[in-house]
């Protein structure tokens, strides 16, 4: 069959339960949010990665849910892709316990599902800028089994986070898991004279000669590791590469992992500043080009309660100052004196005067009150973060704020997580890392 005649299908893994991302992942403390519905520059997770695959040409995806809260809020935004122009499938619940690891669930599904041709899986909790058209190449000149996407990484970037991949031409011959510097200069020692040079590593996205692979699933040693624990990196690749089995590599243009906080607005900066061609495209034209930001008409037109003047009259005097790398959602109330720069603000915000947004995001609805910073942080939708001018908040290094949280004035937290819906008094000092997971770990740190 020629190539372009060849249906490739999207399998989504999205099962994960988002623990290191929280209390993104978090709607309250003990309600996940899954990570497919974590919202990001203006749209879900999921919604990025099914438009993003449609225009390759993929139509017709595949979802590996795990258990009610994920299957079903991942359904209801979804349904069954009419609204996308695609057709989107679930893994049946029946099939939950067989979802051991990401390789068990891409194979039990794949088997399911009856799936004989070619596809493409993806976790959902990253961005990627990739060419299908590529992979295919790879896995055509190669004849593998498996082509890996992989993005290339220089090794400090590598050490103790990323897995990397020996390999021969572009067929893989070994992996070393999250190696530290040492272990990688023995592996690759080339290296020793280059610690420049760029090492190929996992994205996490894998397209797959589905018949094949499901013929190897049938052996009973894959079997019977598919039954206890077998995950894609670093059980099932390693597998086949180990038995022979050809195994692809091809680089894809980037990866952002939305994996953990720090990662989540890492990556959110460099879409926003255009690092990301793809999304690019599927943004909507920019109002400004320089400096590089989007703003809803109908937040352009909201006016303040302070000044009552419009936010397009307060950017034109130049009482609002607006950077590179913003979005504005909309109805958003932005006051005077504000300064947003590599920000994403979330339909229905309302930002007081003198508040300062770099390098973060604030949720839908939420409240940022008169002259906070934010700074490379989070705030979830419905928080508030009670600043006044006498005592402003300051949120630094990746703090995260979860929803519907409230901060009182006078707040200091450096890379701090805030679960959902507690009510923190003004703390400040506490170590990086803390998490306020309840109003006991409130009360412990404020005596």
């Amino acid at each position: 069959m020629a190539r372009r005649e060849r249906e490739t299908v999207g399998v989504i893994l999205a099962g994960g339960r988002g623990e290191r991302a929280k209390p993104i992942t978090l709607e309250s403390a003990d309600y996940i949010r899954s990570k497919a519905m974590i919202p990001f520059a203006g749209r879900r997770l999921v919604e990025w990665v099914i438009d993003a695959c449609r225009e390759q040409g993929i139509r017709r995806f595949y979802v590996v849910a795990q258990g009610q809260e994920n299957r079903s809020q991942i359904k209801m935004l979804l349904e069954h892709g009419e609204r996308y122009g695609v057709e989107v499938r679930y893994s049946r619940s029946v099939f939950d316990r067989y979802n051991v690891g990401s390789g068990a669930a891409t194979l039990h599904n794949l088997e399911e599902w009856d799936l004989r041709g070619q596809a493409l899986v993806l976790p959902v909790d990253s961005v990627f800028d990739f060419s299908l058209e590529e992979l295919q190449a790879t896995q055509d000149a190669t004849g593998a089994l498996v082509t890996v996407a992989a993005v290339a990484r220089r090794a400090v970037e590598v050490a103790g986070k990323y897995g990397a991949m020996r390999t021969a031409g572009n067929l893989v011959t070994g992996f070393v898991e999250k190696p530290g510097l040492e272990r990688i200069v023995e592996v690759f020692p080339h290296l020793a004279e280059d610690r420049g040079a760029l090492l190929p590593t996992n994205a996490g996205m894998y397209l797959v000669d589905c018949a094949r692979l499901r013929q190897v699933a049938r052996e009973p040693d894959l079997m019977r590791l598919a039954q206890q624990r077998l995950d894609w990196g670093g059980d099932l690749l390693p597998y086949l590469v180990a038995h022979g089995l050809p195994v692809a590599v091809s680089t894809i243009g980037r990866l952002g992992d939305l994996g953990n906080v720090q990662d989540y607005l890492l990556t959110l900066r460099d879409v926003l500043s255009g690092a990301y061609a793809q999304m690019n495209q599927l943004m909507d034209v920019p109002r400004s080009v320089e400096p590089r930001y989007w703003i809803h008409e109908s937040s352009l037109a909201t006016r303040d309660d302070l000044t009552g003047t419009t936010l397009a009259e307060k950017i034109a005097t130049g009482s609002v100052v607006i950077g590179p790398g913003v979005r504005v959602g909309r109805h958003v109330v932005i006051g005077p004196d504000v300064r947003l720069e590599y920000a994403d603000i979330g339909d229905g915000a309302d930002l007081r005067e003198g508040v300062e947004v770099r390098r973060g995001a604030c949720g839908d609805a939420a409240i940022v009150g008169p002259y906070a910073q934010i700074n490379d942080s989070y705030i979830g939708p419905m928080a508030e973060i009670r600043s006044q001018r006498l005592s402003p908040a300051r949120l630094t290094r990746f703090t995260a704020i979860g929803d519907g949280a409230q901060l009182w004035p006078g707040s200091r937290l450096d890379g701090i997580g805030v679960y959902p819906r507690l009510q923190v008094p003004p703390l400040s000092g506490l170590p990086r890392g803390t998490q306020l997971t309840s109003s006991d770990d409130v009360l412990h740190w404020a005596s």
